[in-house]
């Protein structure tokens, strides 16, 4: 099966002007809400602003963040000193695929603000994952939302699913990966508050805190030979899984590998929602 207008995530795409228009168009937007209409704060913008901006060349970043409404991106990226509607420093982003490519329309303009289709339940081998990873080949910035799902509660970080670990391990030069945590936007944009529904457009005086992490190092080489090692003997049938990865992982190692990079960024994140948690009820 092909992939979802994949034409129209071109940067080439009628000479780059539709791209731009878009992120223009939505950038904008996301200022509007989080700069203007609430009160934001964030903590450590410049770690982002630089990563975002002049990494080492050929460098991917992937960052990673809580999900707390339909609009984390793009109203995250709207804060002030960010360089939101620059759609060379924007990033790609893995998006649902049910939510955002309904229908031709919504396809072609999510294509137009680098969002990648992913289907839920489809694997972290699924035809969209290949085109993530091309992204990051080419040195890009990939957003992703590794809870997989929506969670209004001031609640622990839920175990994360494997699709970043697997972008993380699969990608040709070591990603740096950044965590974000926010909250605040479970109010701008909440599930069922508008007669048991989403408003129809964000809602304004609200709170919204954001924290950049610092990067989460990985020795993967390290990783992958222990990886070997401790599942040794066992068995694993991932359906749809390579039998053995580019780096010699059977599918057991693999899961080993996945496993303790997805524990490792769920424990960096739930340090930092706590700490945004405390940082919260003392600004209140």
């Amino acid at each position: 099966m092909g992939r979802t207008m994949a034409w129209a995530a071109r940067s080439d795409h009628l000479g780059g002007i539709p791209r731009k228009l878009v992120i223009m168009g939505v950038g904008s937007f996301a200022k509007v809400v989080t700069s203007l209409l609430n009160s934001t704060s964030v903590q450590n913008p410049e770690t982002l602003i630089r990563l975002a901006r002049s990494r080492p060349q050929g460098v991917p970043l992937i960052t990673v963040g809580n999900h707390m409404s339909t609009m984390d991106d793009p109203l995250m990226w709207g804060f002030k000193g960010f360089p939101t509607t620059d759609a060379r420093v924007q990033r790609w982003v893995l998006a649902a695929e049910d939510i955002c490519f309904r229908n031709s329309m919504l396809s072609y303009l999510f294509r137009l603000g680098k969002c990648i289709p992913i289907k839920r339940g489809g694997g972290i081998y699924q035809e969209h994952m290949e085109e993530a990873l091309e992204r990051l080949s080419d040195g890009a910035w990939l957003h992703t939302f590794p809870e997989g799902k929506i969670c209004q509660d001031d609640a622990p970080i839920r175990r994360l699913k494997w699709g970043t670990a697997s972008l993380i391990d699969r990608a040709p030069v070591t990603p740096i990966v950044l965590p974000i945590i926010h909250r605040g936007f479970e109010e701008v944009l909440p599930e069922k508050s508008f007669f048991g529904r989403r408003p129809p457009v964000p809602l304004w005086n609200k709170d919204i805190r954001i924290i950049v992490g610092e990067p989460i190092e990985f020795d993967l080489p390290q990783l992958r030979q222990t990886a070997i090692s401790m599942s040794r003997g066992q068995s694993f049938d991932g359906v749809g899984w390579p039998t053995t990865s580019r780096h010699g992982l059977n599918q057991a190692a693999q899961r080993w590998l996945y496993t303790t990079i997805s524990d490792k960024i769920r424990t960096v994140m739930e340090d930092l929602r706590g700490f945004g948690s405390t940082l919260f009820k003392l600004k209140v």
